[in-house]
């Protein structure tokens, strides 16, 4: 791994001042909201008060009015028609008969009244405004009360001062913001300790176990341990546990490759430098006369060229990607011949080679990126079949290619044991398929790279005996002017 590959370590986080909390702000949030709920009860309560305080002083002016009417002439002795009247709390009773306006008792009645109120028309809202400037007031001001008269009276008068009113107004107001306080105060703790069990503790819950993770995403421990809740904060924990698990296994496979990386990177250069020693010997094999030699030293000089390939190739893969391919159209059974050669299949008795490519069979491929493909097949089939238990007659590969249209398949089939349906969910993926030892496990990822470079596919066929993968590589696309104009060149 080079210095640019080298992960940049994170510079640490600076801690400002601490915040108030998710309690603290639905602390805040449900104080306003229980002050309101007071407002809201308080202000229809006490114009119901101030309504039913005038209803009574009416009802002891009809009772009184009943008294005062049934004196002999209507004359009533001024010490009784006073205490009458601070029994009422009047200053004075009147009421209308017909056409007639009879004031039934006084004492000490002012110059001029100050306010009229018609309890007959008195609507909600007019109730509210006219308690509240009640309450507001100073002094002591004289009301006037009119309100239904029972019997065949038109309606009822009695004149009322406003100060014991208030007063009676500031005690009910009194009791009842004590009687509200504490039962808000009940209220709201119990709601707060709803929410706070319901979704702050396991908000912190989550929050404290993200901070956790993140100082350590690697470790599995870290996972969070979903609850049983079925409401959204369960599926935000199950989900939550979810990516982390997937998160962990990720950075397991990367941590693979970096240390798969850092290993080849170490071994690359004296590697190198012994297959560079055998190709010298190679070369000066070459020059040998012997027919045999002459046949067989080529051949192994490209296999010391391709492993050179390989080499840096492996080295490749943990960086960076694949180079482009080098797509010429080729023959498919020559390619074949040779890694069949190269997995050392040739002089095998102990497994069956079977080819039946279509004769004259060419592919738009890289051919040493094809060789790569096939290669990695094989050697997989061969493998398999080695630790298959059976009849040694029975031990085959075989080796198919055909074309449809413009796309050229290959298919390359064995008689081994196949790939276990665990293998199956993550086939083409890196360090996740190799069940034997030694195996890396990129083989089939390597190879799954390389066709898709080719805008190809590779993919395992269901049904088979043993384990067959099948090659899909179309053509490239031939642009009809470029043809033409070779053509006219020529």
């Amino acid at each position: 791994m080079s210095a640019t590959d080298q992960p940049t370590p994170q510079a640490p986080r600076a801690s400002g001042p601490r915040r108030l909390g998710l309690s603290g702000k639905l602390l805040l949030l449900t104080i306003p909201l229980v002050m309101i709920a007071l407002l809201m009860i308080y202000v229809p309560s006490i114009a119901n008060f101030w309504t039913n305080r005038l209803n009574d002083r009416l009802a002891a002016a009809n009772t009184a009015a009943l008294v005062l009417d049934a004196a002999p002439l209507g004359m009533v002795p001024d010490s009784l028609a006073r205490q009458i009247l601070t029994s009422v709390g009047a200053r004075a009773v009147a009421i209308k008969m017909g056409q007639q306006r009879r004031l039934l008792a006084s004492a000490d009645l002012p110059a001029a009244i100050d306010r009229d109120i018609d309890l007959r028309t008195l609507t909600v809202w007019s109730a509210i405004v006219e308690s509240f400037e009640t309450m507001l007031d100073t002094g002591n001001q004289t009301i006037r009360v009119v309100g239904a008269a029972p019997g065949g009276a038109q309606f009822i008068e009695v004149v009322v001062d406003e100060k014991p009113l208030r007063q009676a107004m500031y005690r009910f107001s009194g009791n009842l913001l004590l009687v509200s306080l504490g039962i808000a105060m009940l209220a709201a703790g119990l709601v707060y300790l709803a929410l706070h069990y319901l979704f702050v503790r396991p908000m912190r819950r989550l929050t404290a176990n993200l901070v956790g993770f993140h100082e350590n995403p690697e470790s599995a421990a870290r996972i969070i341990v979903p609850s049983q809740r079925g409401d959204e904060i369960g599926v935000v924990e199950r989900e939550l546990s979810d990516m982390q698990r997937d998160l962990v296994s990720m950075l397991s496979q990367k941590s693979r490759l970096a240390a798969l990386g850092l290993a080849v990177s170490k071994i690359n250069h004296d590697l190198r430098n012994l297959l560079a020693s055998s190709q010298l010997l190679s070369d000066q094999l070459a020059s040998v006369p012997d027919p045999r030699v002459q046949r067989f030293a080529p051949k192994l000089m490209r296999s010391l060229e391709r492993a050179i390939d390989f080499c840096q190739s492996t080295l490749s893969y943990g960086r960076a990607q694949e180079a482009e391919p080098d797509r010429r159209m080729i023959l498919v059974e020559p390619a074949v011949a040779e890694v069949r050669e190269s997995a050392g299949l040739a002089a095998d008795a102990s497994i069956t080679w079977i080819s039946a490519i279509e004769r004259g069979l060419s592919i738009d491929a890289d051919p040493d990126q094809l060789f790569r493909v096939l290669l990695n097949l094989v050697r997989n089939a061969a493998q398999a079949l080695e630790s298959a238990k059976g009849d040694a007659t029975a031990l085959q590969i075989r080796i198919t290619g055909r074309r449809e249209g413009s796309v050229a398949i290959i298919e390359v089939s064995d008689t081994g044991p196949g790939v276990p349906a665990k293998a199956r969910e993550h086939l083409f993926e890196a360090f996740q398929t190799s069940n034997r030892s030694g195996g890396s496990g990129l083989g089939l990822a390597i190879a799954a790279e390389l066709v898709r470079a080719h805008g190809g596919d590779i993919h395992l066929v269901e049904g088979t005996i043993g384990a067959t993968f099948r090659i899909s590589i179309p053509d490239r696309p031939v642009e009809l002017q470029s043809v033409r104009n070779e053509r006219a060149r020529a």
